[in-house]
């Protein structure tokens, strides 16, 4: 479980004073793809220390960049090694690389390879040249369902949170907590929660295209009225609880959503930013809202109000 490989020139078959040099980060997922991508060439794999983290990550981060490259090139001595002044870079890693300052520090050429690593035997099979398909970065619905468990999982991880504060709520009587109550005023905002990290972690993910509007935000919060509605057919909630829901969980879904930002190809930094500048009031202002008309309801039955 140890996810990163030591810094340094790492040798792939039986390279010589010819082969070629491919440049990745320390993170072990990247490191054995680009190994297993390259089998039966014979080549230098120069490891750069990016603090384990993947190469198009590590770039934006700046620890796949410049100063670490020339830094690595130096400690390994690779004028030394190889008698051409070519290194192959991933193409995902170039926001992070001044190709033109490497060379002025260390004489040696960078050259851009594809976007990904399966790409690499043809790429080099056709003089160091890519085609249009080697340089499209694709995120197929595929793609995207198989990361979904990684946002799923921590909503899941806040969900007992949740439910306590849920069933504590609807529990809560004068006269003390009745377990009864908590569980009949409580399982449908449950399901509701559960529903709102379904639509938001895996359901916006998954049709991520096919939603309209750009943001994120917006896009969770669509799923998640969509599903919040299928759901609230079904129960029977008062006026109060039932508006509460359709505020909240809609935004769950939306705030969720979110997250997944950090995963895609379809957004950036400026952009992320933009979005959390705008949700979070949003977020705050109206799960006070919910939470107010859940204890305006409460305050009701009590016949406080």
């Amino acid at each position: 479980m140890r996810y990163s490989v030591e810094p340094g020139l790492y040798a792939l078959g039986e390279p010589d004073a010819k082969s070629d040099v491919f440049v990745t980060a320390n993170y072990k997922l990247s490191f054995d793809i680009l190994r297993k991508e390259l089998k039966g060439l014979n080549a230098w794999i120069l490891v750069l220390d990016t603090k384990s983290i993947n190469v198009w990550c590590a770039a934006g981060k700046g620890t796949f960049g410049t100063d670490e490259l020339v830094r690595r090139i130096n400690e390994a001595q690779l004028h030394k090694i190889v008698n051409h002044r070519k290194i192959i870079v991933p193409q995902l890693g170039a926001v992070g690389v001044n190709a033109r300052a490497v060379q002025k520090q260390t004489d040696f050429r960078v050259y851009f390879g594809p976007v990904y690593a399966k790409d690499i035997p043809e790429y080099v099979k056709a003089g160091y040249k890519k085609s249009d398909e080697m340089r499209l970065v694709k995120f197929t619905m595929l793609d995207r369902l198989i990361l979904t468990p990684m946002e799923i999982n921590p909503a899941m991880k806040r969900f007992p949170l949740f439910a306590l504060i849920v069933l504590l709520l609807f529990g809560l009587q004068p006269s003390g907590i009745l377990f009864k109550d908590a569980l009949s005023g409580g399982m449908p905002f449950l399901l509701l929660g559960l529903i709102s990290i379904l639509s938001g972690a895996s359901i916006t993910p998954v049709l991520l295209p096919f939603i309209p509007f750009r943001s994120f935000a917006v896009k969770g919060w669509i799923a998640g009225m969509i599903f919040t509605s299928a759901i609230m057919k079904t129960m029977s909630l008062d006026i109060l609880p039932a508006v509460s829901s359709y505020i909240f969980f809609p935004l769950a879904s939306s705030y969720i959503a979110l997250q997944f930002t950090g995963s895609t190809t379809f957004t950036g930094m400026s952009g992320v930013k933009k979005e959390l500048k705008i949700g979070l009031p949003i977020y705050l202002v109206f799960t006070a809202v919910s939470v107010i008309l859940i204890l305006v309801h409460k305050l009701y039955h009590w016949k406080v109000l």
